[in-house]
């Protein structure tokens, strides 16, 4: 059974940094591409940032640019650091794997069940 289980979320005043991770297990998700997306209550999910299955290619949505940075390594884990975090971050965070390119919409094959960082003002 596959499995991607997101961790790290929690509440964090605005300027602050969370980082979040996802663990993957029931399949070797070295050659899949994984991608974090966010969704507030009664919004779609959006993608905030994905990663290659190499590593070497990065894509970010325009509102967490230099900000957030995702990273993965061998061990079937995936981190989405987010630094100078706003109130607007505030979401519900799932990461999400599929085979090919990254993409931004929610074509991926595998989800989390997501974790809630709250950024207070």
């Amino acid at each position: 059974q596959v499995q991607l289980v997101e961790s790290g979320g929690g509440l964090v005043q605005a300027g602050g940094s969370l980082r979040l991770s996802c663990a993957a297990s029931g399949r070797t998700f070295t050659s899949y591409t994984m991608g974090w997306f966010r969704q507030v209550p009664g919004k779609e999910r959006n993608f905030v940032g994905g990663i290659s299955w190499t590593g070497g290619n990065k894509f970010y949505a325009e509102p967490v640019k230099g900000r957030f940075t995702v990273s993965r390594d061998a061990n079937n884990t995936v981190a989405l650091q987010m630094n100078s975090l706003k109130p607007e971050d505030t979401a519900v965070y799932y990461c999400a794997a599929r085979r090919g390119a990254v993409v931004v919409t929610t074509s991926y094959d595998y989800w989390g069940k997501g974790t809630q960082v709250t950024v207070s003002s």
